[in-house]
């Protein structure tokens, strides 16, 4: 039996009730690797993220699986690539009901787990209308897909909302998506601190974790910050000195070269010069909401500690995707994969579990490996159909546990509804970077070892033609052994 043959789910044999950790699975939107002070970024303030590093392991090399929503979050909830689960767009009329037992939130709610969901899912398009579900496994569902209501989204669906109606808030008065002077376009006035949807997610949060379950719970908390527009808190945002952000990775006659890229899917269609906008204001607004939501993780750690379930509680912070944040003369996402924008931050504690504590860990990972780390922490068989790997081992220092993949993928097919419709994959081993942009002849090459800002590529150089070579064949193999084989295979034929 090859690894594929069976894909039916697993008797869900799990170890005793005492040993199955709580799981509290923090989910930020659009965050860069780049962004936590303790894994060295020396302008932004992190302290409760650096205390989450202090307590567990970080994942240096951590890679989406996809630079756009729904297809990452469908890959990182099954453990499968988006071709292996044929979940690329955002937009799409709804989640298969198929894959529903696959989604790690329903194998761990059938195992005994209470699952909760605070904010974003985005299996499926909310697009003037609520987003349909699945059979997801979550309990409570507390749904905000972003923080700026929509008309067809009623306040008893929209849970931020409603939170806000229950404080008699009126979310326009307060919140008119109006630009900030002095800052670019893709900042906006956002709501006070008290207001926020950072902070609406985080009381949420404390209430479910605070309610005294008995079985062991899983709570996917999803924020939509800091997804642009950019819009902290203003007490956030006055604390932050523009003068003291870097400067968008950039080189001369990098707006040249990106041209060539023009016709490829991207919210950016053009190439920005950084000293075209105030682009350091904008980075400036993007580290503000991280810095909210530090603070979140904080109140989120302070509520484990005093309930007595830090111990044994997993936590997770992650990030879907990242944001170009003008690296490149890029912002937003879509068909390009620059380090901005597939590399993401992953930080796992949990302090009864045997996990070290301070470590970090420079292998590369999948956000793939998220899910079958979960069920493997609750003493459940992972489907033999994923493509993530269990990263207990890693996270306990075991022996052999260095190495997790040779390489790792992130895909884009036409994910985002723009004209070009175009395809792409990339492939990074340890250190190179290869993207190919299919049946456009264009495509990627980068050695990260040498140059680790992606400023030269070498797609085209006579000199890098062997490894252009070796890495493509190692796509197409990578990406033939994770292709879906149908249905169950029940007889010799």
């Amino acid at each position: 039996m090859t690894r594929r043959e069976f894909v039916a789910l697993p008797t869900l044999a799990a170890s005793p009730p005492a040993a199955r950790p709580n799981i509290l699975w923090i989910c930020t939107d659009q965050q860069r690797w780049d962004t936590i002070a303790a894994l060295g970024n020396r302008v932004i303030r992190t302290p409760n993220i650096d205390r989450l590093v202090r307590e567990g392991v970080a994942f240096t090399n951590a890679y989406c699986q996809s630079p756009v929503c729904t297809p990452s979050r469908a890959s990182f909830l099954t453990g499968c690539r988006p071709s292996t689960i044929h979940q690329h767009r955002n937009g799409n009329a709804y989640f298969p009901a198929e894959l529903a037992p696959r989604l790690v939130s329903s194998q761990l709610a059938k195992a005994g787990y209470d699952c909760g969901l605070i904010g974003k899912l985005h299996l499926a398009s909310p697009w003037e209308r609520v987003e349909p579900r699945s059979e997801d496994g979550y309990r409570l569902f507390e749904w905000s897909h972003h923080p700026k209501p929509e008309p067809s989204w009623p306040v008893a669906a929209h849970a931020y909302q409603r939170w806000l109606q229950q404080r008699g808030v009126r979310w326009p008065e307060l919140y008119q998506a109006t630009k900030i002077e002095g800052y670019p376009d893709v900042v906006q006035a956002g709501m006070p601190a008290e207001h926020h949807e950072i902070t609406w997610s985080a009381e949420r949060a404390q209430d479910f974790i605070g309610s005294g379950l008995r079985a062991p719970w899983m709570l996917s908390l999803n924020m939509f910050a800091p997804h642009p527009p950019f819009d902290p808190a203003p007490e956030y945002l006055r604390r932050m000195d523009p003068r003291a952000m870097p400067r968008p990775v950039f080189h001369e006659g990098q707006e040249k070269e990106q041209k060539a890229f023009a016709r490829i899917d991207h919210q950016t269609q053009q190439p920005q010069h950084p000293d075209s906008y105030d682009s350091r204001r904008m980075k400036a607004a993007y580290y503000a909401m991280i810095e909210h939501i530090d603070w979140a993780v904080g109140k989120l750690l302070e509520k484990l500690q005093e309930t007595g379930q830090r111990e044994r509680t997993m936590v997770i912070l992650t990030s879907d995707h990242g944001e170009m944040l003008g690296d490149h003369g890029l912002l937003y996402k879509g068909c390009r994969f620059f380090e901005g924008a597939v590399h993401v931050p992953l930080v796992i504690s949990w302090p009864g579990g045997g996990v070290r504590q301070g470590a970090t860990h420079d292998a590369l990972v999948e956000l793939t490996d998220i899910a079958p780390t979960l069920l493997a922490a609750a003493g459940i068989s992972a489907p033999a159909e994923m493509d993530g790997r269990s990263l207990l081992p890693a996270l306990r220092g075991e022996a052999g546990a260095s190495e997790l993949h040779d390489c790792v993928v992130c895909e884009y097919h036409d994910a985002l509804a723009l004209p070009d419709r175009t395809r792409a994959t990339m492939l990074r081993d340890k250190r190179h970077k290869l993207v190919v942009y299919h049946g456009r002849g264009l495509g990627e090459l980068f050695d990260l070892a040498d140059d680790p800002t992606e400023i030269r590529n070498l797609w085209a150089d006579p000199a890098a033609r062997g490894i252009r070579q070796r890495l493509t064949e190692r796509m197409m193999d990578t990406l033939a052994q994770s292709s879906d084989l149908g249905t169950p295979r029940i007889g010799k034929y």
